[in-house]
C-alpha cells in the first residue's frame, strides 16, 4: 500500500523484453535503498513493481505481460524520470491518500495553465472511469496524489481538472508533461469497492 507522496524521481536506465515480459534496470534518484530488500513492493510511476535483483545504484523489476497491457510501462525508453515511492509500513505518516498502485487505465493531458502560483491540468479519460472521479475527491496520476478540482461526463470520456503546486511540480514527473502526454491513472481505492458494492446491491 502506498500514498501517493512521491519519495524520488528515479531514471530508466535500460528495458529489455524477455518471453513477452519486461526487465526493467531504474537508477532510485534520491530513493533511500537501504531500505530496499528484494521482494519488496516500490510505486514506479504508480505501478506496483517488485524489486527483484538490487545493485549498487540500480533496481531491477520484472514487469509482467499482464500489466504491460494495463499501464504505459511497454513505451518506456531510457533516460525517461519515473516517480518513485516505497510501500508505507505501519508507523508512516500517512500524507496523501490510500494508493494500491493498481492502474486503472491511462488518462491524456488536454492543457496546461498557470494559476497564481500553481498550475491548473486538464485530463481525459475513458468513460469506464468516470464514476470514480469525484469533486474534491482523490485521484493518482503516475503514483501522485492529487485533488480533484472539477469533473465533466461526456458521450465516450470523462475530463477533469487537477491543480498542482510548485513543490509537487518540482519533485514529480508531472512537471514535465505536455499536452498530449499520457499519465497512468489509479482511482480512488474507496469509490471502487462503493461502485463495486452498488453493482451487486
Amino acid at each position: 500500500m502506498f500514498t501517493g507522496i512521491v519519495q524520488a524521481v528515479g531514471t530508466i536506465e535500460s528495458v529489455q523484453f524477455r518471453e513477452g515480459d519486461l526487465v526493467a534496470r531504474i537508477k532510485p534518484g534520491a530513493l533511500p535503498t537501504d531500505l530496499v530488500q528484494i521482494g519488496d513492493s516500490i510505486a514506479v510511476s504508480g505501478v506496483c513493481l517488485t524489486a527483484v535483483r538490487i545493485e549498487v545504484g540500480c533496481l531491477f523489476f520484472d514487469v509482467s505481460k499482464e500489466t504491460l497491457s494495463r499501464t504505459l510501462l511497454e513505451d518506456w525508453q531510457p533516460g525517461q524520470g519515473v516517480n518513485l515511492e516505497l510501500a508505507m509500513s505501519a508507523q508512516d505518516r500517512f500524507g496523501g491518500h490510500l494508493v494500491s498502485g493498481h492502474v486503472d487505465g491511462v488518462v491524456t493531458l488536454i492543457e496546461a495553465e498557470k494559476s497564481a502560483r500553481s498550475t491548473r491540468m486538464r485530463f481525459e479519460g475513458p468513460r469506464d472511469v468516470a464514476a470514480y472521479i469525484a469533486e474534491k475527491g482523490s485521484v493518482t496520476l503516475d503514483g501522485v496524489s492529487l485533488t480533484v478540482n472539477d469533473v465533466s461526463d461526456h458521450e465516450e470520456t470523462v475530463t477533469f481538472n487537477v491543480n498542482l503546486v510548485p513543490h509537487t511540480l518540482g519533485v514529480t514527473t508531472l512537471g514535465q508533461l505536455a499536452s498530449g502526454n499520457r499519465v497512468h491513472v489509479e482511482v480512488d481505492l474507496v469509490a471502487r469497492y462503493l461502485k463495486r458494492l452498488q453493482e451487486c446491491d
